[in-house]
């Protein structure tokens, strides 16, 4: 879950005439969490002090000078640098006043940004591609500085990401309608390009967040067709002639209302949440503004918040703050991320069936175990284990075999032995390598079935559902190879525990079970548990005429009613009473219906659209 919390005006901002996009150049990171550094979109930059709202120090340019690139601080030395009239760089230290008297040198080509992190030394970005090492190029301020771009192609945005002590400066550009994507990498240098694919509606990129997991550069986009795009590129990276297009998966698909989105921002706040500005609130009127946080696993919005005034696509956060200009205010909003967990982003759903015999689902982080990090300690919950499997787990002699093994296993062992070896790794793995291990057998699993037709382990992956350490989004694959191969108890079992399915999934079960003939469900196991109310309407027996609605009229003759009650009879029954009503689906097929809480909510939406 996630929570945006009251904010508050860190300054107020004036917009310069000729700068009618922004009214922020840039709020950047200062020493620490709890300073940064505001360059408005003419000649001042201010540091502040987060948690005082207040300025510790400003520094403005002369009259007829121009700030062009945001100011930053180097944290290796506590200076602050900034780029004036696109080739003269400034640095200078907060005990400065005189700002006409700090370091001042003039470089050979425009600049475009400079780029600080932690502990590393800044690097100076230019306009034609160029990236040099801040202290490299002021030994020699006028040394050439070479094309990297080609003509007509110009710079749209850029960042940096560190890892350790390695840094990688990353931009975009546009050339009549196409856009690229570099990578700029030191010791060795390095520059990759990639190509960014256009959408088929006309959609392009607007807004880009980068960030650093497991040695891995994420960088998330959001298109003006409201499309939010993950990329995912090595920290290290060997270069490659030409422009490679660049892999991507669809995150998130937001609803931007009639035409294009012209001003809108992404910021990637954690694995699991991105926060969007500038994108209409899925159930706010036309004309609103909303800052929005996302759960990019589950595809649920998390957070939103109001934003009055003009919004101009522009977001920026550190330490659990973020910083949005609009209308005529710089706003700070605290916000909170907890670990993305199923039971946190889509609530606790009521399991079907017998609940005495089942322990209760655990709390899972499915990003973490998908992506490698330490879980938190956390009781698994095995499948339920019988008297049988207990004596065969205990009667084993021969020790079980790894996570590795059982992987490699999988992908060459018969479908008896591979059967026999998940259920012995399920029956003695601990709670931690449980809940590791379930997503990546499920794909093996899944993988070797949908390359090998004639491999299907019907039973192994019923197990791996039953432990509770499973969902769709860590094994996307799994239920429409279940629907492939008619496994239609896999499929109930999935819709049933599953609480992350995308509607086009369950769409696709829904028109399965409906177009399946009773004939065809006959030696299908389907769990037909709290079905016994629809019996009578399948089979079509008649009522009981003695008894109708529970009531009885001979009982009550028995208890001395002085009241006689005649019950309706066939001849004296209203006619539209007299219409036995019938069940259009089997026993099984209305199972599978009524079982599947996905399926279910599916049908009543179904029905409330075709009432209206």
């Amino acid at each position: 879950m996630a929570a945006l919390y009251e904010g508050f005006t860190l300054c107020g901002l004036v917009s310069e005439q000729n700068c009618s996009e922004t009214c922020v150049q840039g709020v950047e990171r200062g020493k620490d969490g709890d300073h940064v550094v505001v360059t408005d979109s003419g000649r001042c930059v201010t540091v502040y002090k987060v948690s005082d709202q207040k300025p510790l120090g400003s520094w403005t340019v002369k009259q007829g000078q121009v700030l062009t690139s945001p100011a930053v601080c180097n944290t290796e030395t506590g200076e602050y640098v900034v780029v004036i009239d696109n080739k003269v760089i400034r640095i200078w230290k907060d005990e400065d006043i005189n700002f006409d008297k700090v370091f001042k040198a003039t470089v050979s080509a425009d600049v475009a940004r400079v780029h600080a992190a932690r502990d590393v030394e800044p690097v100076v970005l230019f306009g034609r591609g160029a990236v040099r090492l801040l202290d490299s190029l002021l030994a020699a301020p006028q040394q050439p500085i070479e094309d990297v771009l080609c003509e007509e192609e110009v710079i749209r945005w850029s960042s940096s990401v560190v890892e350790g002590k390695q840094m990688v400066v990353m931009f975009s550009t546009e050339k009549k309608g196409d856009h690229f994507l570099y990578l700029q990498r030191f010791n060795p240098n390095s520059t990759q390009k990639y190509r960014l694919e256009m959408e088929g509606t006309g959609g392009h990129p607007i807004s880009f967040s980068a960030t650093v997991r497991d040695k891995n550069i994420n960088l998330l986009y959001l298109y003006s067709n409201g499309c939010v795009y993950r990329s995912v590129m090595p920290m290290q990276g060997a270069p490659a002639d030409g422009a490679q297009t660049l892999p991507r998966s669809l995150l998130l698909s937001l609803s931007v209302g009639e035409g294009e989105l012209a001003s809108a921002g992404l910021l990637s706040l954690d694995e699991a949440h991105v926060a969007v500005v500038g994108v209409p609130h899925p159930s706010a009127g036309a004309g609103k503004d909303y800052l929005c946080i996302w759960n990019t696993l589950f595809q649920t919005l998390q957070a939103g918040k109001e934003m009055t005034g003009r919004i101009f696509g522009q977001l920026w956060g550190y330490t659990g703050r973020l910083y949005i200009p609009h209308g005529k205010s710089l706003t700070v909003i605290p916000y909170e991320c907890q670990a993305s967990s199923l039971a946190a982003a889509l609530g606790k759903l009521k399991q079907s069936g017998s609940e005495g015999s089942r322990p209760a689902a655990p709390v899972l982080s499915w990003n973490s175990l998908l992506h490698g990090d330490a879980a938190q300690p956390q009781r698994a919950v095995r499948g339920v284990e019988t008297r049988k499997s207990k004596m065969s787990r205990k009667s084993q002699a021969v020790p079980a075999l790894t996570l590795d093994q059982i992987l490699e296993r999988i992908k060459s062992a018969p479908e008896e032995e591979v059967q026999r070896e998940v259920e012995a790794y399920l029956n003695t793995a601990s709670a931690s390598d449980l809940q590791l291990a379930v997503g990546h057998m499920a794909s093996q699993l899944v993988a070797r079935s949908q390359s090998e037709p004639s491999f299907y382990t019907h039973n192994a992956l019923v197990q791996l559902v039953q432990t509770r350490c499973l969902c769709h989004s860590v094994c996307p694959d799994l239920m429409m190879l279940a629907l492939d191969k008619k496994d239609y108890f896999l499929t109930q079992l999935c819709l049933q525990q599953f609480p992350d399915i995308p509607e086009a999934v369950t769409f696709a079960c829904l028109k399965v079970f409906i177009s399946l003939p009773e004939c065809d469900l006959e030696a299908v196991n389907v769990e037909l548990d709290s079905m016994s109310f629809m019996e009578s309407l399948v089979s079509g027996n008649s009522r009981d005429e003695a008894q109708q609605n529970g009531f009885s009229p001979m009982l009550l003759e028995e208890d001395s009613c002085d009241v006689q009650i005649s019950p309706y009879g066939p001849e004296s029954m209203p006619a539209w009473l007299k219409h036995e009503p019938t069940c259009p689906v089997g026993l099984k097929q209305a199972a599978l219906l009524y079982l599947s809480p996905r399926v279910l909510q599916l049908l009543m939406v179904m029905q409330r659209i075709i009432y209206i």
